[in-house]
């Protein structure tokens, strides 16, 4: 009889990609099937998110909630993976002590390996490493569920903006092959998806190398899937201001199959505030790549994210940063509290 497995996921689309992996590769691996009810699970994972407030806490409060099953089942594996993993390493372990796997989103694809070396008298196996992009070459093929998928097309970031944990805890910017990027989505698509969400931390600061050797940046990269037969529409998730080139622009008017939305995140209409959170580019720079892309899609939908109260802020950089929602004229806004 199949045992079970069960994944509670927190925060981005990058950590419900990478659920969906995991899910595939013990399937493989294990033969877990997946289910909706951790009371019938025989293995528990907690895929987390460091970006909240009070992340570290909420992990160890499921954790909590979870001991009773591991009291009533001493078999029961219990892994943590993620980024508050990638975080807190083994002092997961010396707080649950009932956990056994400690991943990081780097290794996940090292889970089977980690449930079979679990050694007797629970000791906890840690793997927090950062193995470049050794994941995906040793992930199986995606399976197709429903018409839209993600992809994951990079991990990490290198701007080390000031109020940001990324850079800790998914490493610098490392960007998968444009070869192996197609072979997924074009899999993909053979199996009936007609939307593609390219993921990444910093999505259009891919640059991936082909079997050539050439190094294709992000905007060649859309023209690309833009190829592959069955893809109608594609997204992607989540920008950075400085890598958001002409080139980029210039693909909203050649490329149809873009969707008539793009995220953009400002943090700040502030250039004091900005300069403070190491954004690399100024409130005008901004405005400016708007202003072109409007020209190029008019119809566009631009969302964005604000951080208010970041520490040193005025009353006049908030009003700054109101007066840029004003001219810009944003349809969403997800706004934090510093």
């Amino acid at each position: 009889m199949s045992k079970k497995l069960y994944i509670k996921t927190h925060g981005c689309q990058m950590n419900e990609y990478d659920s969906a992996r995991l899910r595939d590769l013990l399937q493989d691996s294990h033969d877990l099937i997946p289910t909706d009810n951790p009371e019938e699970a025989d293995v528990l994972l907690l895929n987390t998110c460091s970006i909240r407030e009070k992340a570290q806490e909420k992990v160890f409060h499921q954790l909590g909630r979870w001991k009773h099953l591991k009291k009533n089942n001493p078999e029961l594996i219990i892994g943590v993976g993620g980024c508050v993993a990638s975080q807190e390493g083994a002092e997961i372990g010396r707080r649950a002590p009932y956990v056994d796997l400690v991943f990081g989103p780097q290794t996940l694809h090292r889970l089977p390996q980690m449930m079979e070396q679990r050694g007797p008298g629970g000791t906890i196996v840690v793997d927090i490493s950062f193995p470049e992009i050794e994941k995906f070459d040793n992930l199986p093929e995606p399976k197709v569920d429903g018409p839209t998928a993600f992809v994951s097309i990079m991990e990490g970031c290198s701007k080390y903006c000031t109020f940001c944990v990324v850079p800790y805890t998914r490493g610098e910017e490392v960007s998968r092959g444009l070869d192996d990027v197609i072979a997924e989505i074009a899999h993909l698509a053979a199996g009936g998806v007609h939307e593609v969400n390219l993921l990444g931390q910093n999505v259009n600061a891919y640059r991936g190398a082909s079997h050539e050797g050439e190094i294709i940046d992000f905007a060649e990269l859309l023209h690309f899937v833009a190829r592959i037969p069955g893809i109608e529409r594609i997204r992607y998730t989540t920008s950075h201001p400085v890598e958001f080139s002409d080139a980029l622009i210039d693909a909203y008017a050649e490329i149809p199959q873009l969707v008539d939305h793009l995220h953009l995140p400002v943090q700040s209409g502030s250039d004091r505030i900005l300069t403070a959170m190491k954004r690399g580019h100024t409130v005008l720079e901004y405005k400016s790549k708007i202003r072109r892309l409007r020209k190029t899609r008019p119809n566009i939908s631009i969302s964005s994210d604000f951080i208010i109260g970041f520490p040193g802020e005025t009353e006049a950089d908030f009003a700054a940063t109101m007066k840029l929602i004003e001219d810009i004229g944003f349809d969403t806004s997800f706004s934090f509290i510093y």
